[in-house]
């Protein structure tokens, strides 16, 4: 029977083992993302999967496993059902998707999941630190060169993202998902360049500025990315990120 966790100590003994796997997990259990987090498990299971609803976009499940407990994930996945909003966004073990069968789904394809496992930084022009006073200029950069991201205002209180600016105007940026210092933990996102200034590596020097500053304060940082986004990938391998899993990411909604 599925019953819902309370117990942060007992999500963290399962999630700690494999942060390649569970990095965003790890991090909703921090006091920053914890009041939204709902999570769930199956009688003894090995794994546990859990419900955000802080997000702008909307809720979203988390609900992943190694292929060894693939039984267990598709067994919580159906059980979770009743419980589940009746729109989010999914991120699931990849082949385990068709346990959603009864709902529309618009697949959004297949994911990595990378790990920073050798720090190799980048060189390049200044990078500046991003805050709350910079909001309006972020949000034009990506409406310009990133209309679909899952940007949080409330991230850069946290004065985690760094940016690139020429002539006065912001044409770079990597920010963070997660940051969670009791964790020690992070998860890079929200990382673009104007369309026309591309291939020059500015994201790269971006990205490299942000991680040299949260390694001061955390032991993992990883991040997701589309499998296909070969450019994305190539990037952050040349930064020292590992392939660690993939997974499915998806739109999904009730039928009824």
């Amino acid at each position: 029977m599925l019953r819902t966790v309370h117990d942060r100590q007992e999500l963290a003994a399962l999630f700690e083992p494999d942060p390649g796997l569970h990095l965003y997990e790890l991090g909703d259990l921090d006091d920053y993302f914890w009041p939204y987090t709902t999570c769930y498990r199956m009688p003894a299971g090995r794994t546990a999967a859990l419900v955000y609803t802080g997000a702008a976009f909307g809720p979203l499940l988390l609900a992943l496993g190694r292929p060894d407990t693939a039984a267990e994930q598709r067994e919580l996945l159906s059980a979770l059902q009743p419980v589940l909003p009746r729109s989010f966004y999914a991120h699931v073990t990849n082949g385990a998707e068709d346990v959603l069968s009864d709902y529309r789904v618009s697949d959004h394809g297949v994911h990595l999941k990378m790990l920073l496992k050798g720090f190799a930084p980048a060189s390049g022009e200044p990078v500046v630190r991003l805050g709350p006073d910079d909001l309006t200029e972020l949000q034009e950069l990506y409406a310009a060169a990133y209309p679909d991201n899952s940007f949080d205002p409330r991230m850069l209180g946290a004065g985690e993202y760094a940016g690139i600016r020429r002539d006065g105007r912001l044409v770079a940026v990597a920010g963070v998902h997660i940051h969670s210092r009791s964790r020690r933990i992070a998860a890079l996102g929200n990382v673009t360049t104007l369309p026309e200034l591309r291939g020059q590596g500015l994201a790269a020097v971006a990205a490299s500025a942000l991680c040299r500053t949260l390694l001061s304060t955390v032991d993992h940082i990883g991040l997701n990315v589309q499998a296909d986004n070969t450019a994305a990938v190539s990037l952050y391998q040349r930064l020292g990120f590992e392939i660690t899993a993939e997974y499915r990411e998806m739109a999904v909604t009730s039928c009824c």
